[in-house]
């Protein structure tokens, strides 16, 4: 990589972008996570600055005691500045929330990037287990030795009736999340994305953007997730979205088949050298232009087209052309002009 003398001396790209693991090609990531909260304590949305502090503490101690968490680094969040917060959000380690909370809040995370525990996010502990490809059950296993482990640690607040007691309702149950994140250029270009989403949600299944809740869809990146928590087992969330994922790697698998066949060859073909050219010439280049021309060239990468193109190089380019760690290689802020510059130029030279 001929930009690789640009990147911080600490650079990796994380579990969520390895690029290995089953179905890799398509299914990016899985994220498994837990929801929990501490008996004796207010919900974080209704705490005190100083109840929030006391809380922030005491967790923290207890995540460092805990057996399967003593590599884990804890970072203090109002201890980073605006930029370090959002290269961590960047990097799916902590929510858009978690970044941007006033209260005292801290996360977890592991040397490898596999596993962030964030402290006073929306809940007291939301534990999150991430691991390349599509590994429901593997993730899932591991986030439950996690679980069992913290449970040790601490009193997290269950009841018999409505199991783990969370601050929004939806989460109540299991307080359990189960998310993959896919890569669907077919499904887009072939206009069937929306009819896929649609079969997800008669299952209760939601279907986001990049960085979850309330996010777009940008580079053809969605996030296949359950909604409903209470009255559905473990066995019962996992084999939902594991089923579902199943079904949207074949659907993608049958249409890149389609869309490389016949009188549509050709212009998919185009399609993805158009967004070559374009990556490797532009000047001025928008986080959302580069998402998109990045998508056609995982296409082509992973369908035989650019052969060349690794897709680790083009998963650099990914997280590198994300605002906040384009400002941390620059070594500087800023505006959205000149981060368009230097993402250009940044692209450039990895391609070229």
């Amino acid at each position: 990589m001929s930009a690789s003398n640009e990147l911080p001396s600490d650079f990796q790209l994380g579990e969520w972008l390895k690029g290995s693991g089953p179905e890799s090609d398509i299914a990016i990531c899985t994220r498994v996570r837990f929801a929990r909260n501490v008996q004796g304590y207010r919900f974080s949305t209704n705490m005190t600055m100083e109840e929030a502090k006391e809380l922030n503490s005491y967790v923290g101690e207890q995540i460092s005691a805990c057996s399967e968490c003593e590599d884990f680094k804890i970072v203090d969040l109002p201890e980073l500045g605006e930029l370090e917060r959002n290269v961590l959000m960047e990097r799916h380690l902590i929510s858009r929330e978690h970044a941007n909370a006033e209260k005292s809040r801290s996360v977890a995370v592991d040397e490898g990037e596999s596993v962030s525990i964030m402290i006073n996010e929306e809940d007291h502990l939301r534990a999150q287990v991430f691991r390349s490809g599509f590994m429901v059950e593997e993730a899932y296993q591991k986030a439950e030795t996690i679980d069992e482990a913290l449970l040790v640690q601490l009193p997290l607040a269950f009841s018999e009736e409505f199991g783990f007691l969370t601050s929004c309702p939806t989460n109540v149950g299991t307080g359990l999340r189960v998310s993959v994140m896919l890569h669907l250029p077919g499904l887009v270009w072939a206009e069937e994305m929306e009819k896929a989403s649609l079969t997800a949600q008669k299952i209760h299944l939601a279907v986001r953007g990049l960085f979850g809740e309330g996010s777009r869809a940008i580079g053809d990146f969605y996030q296949v997730s359950n909604q409903v928590t209470l009255g559905r087992s473990e066995d019962h969330i996992l084999g939902d979205v594991a089923s579902a994922v199943e079904r949207m790697v074949n659907w993608e698998r049958e249409v890149r088949s389609a869309l490389l066949r016949g009188e549509s060859e050709l212009r998919t073909i185009d399609r993805v050298h158009r967004a070559l050219g374009t990556l490797k010439s532009a000047h001025i280049l928008s986080s959302e232009e580069c998402l998109t021309c990045l998508s056609a060239l995982r296409f082509g990468s992973e369908q035989g087209i650019l052969p060349d193109l690794s897709v680790r190089d083009l998963n650099t380019i990914l997280l590198l052309s994300q605002p906040a760690h384009l400002q941390r290689v620059a070594k500087e802020r800023l505006d959205a002009g000149a981060r368009d510059l230097r993402r250009a130029r940044l692209v450039r030279e990895i391609l070229n």
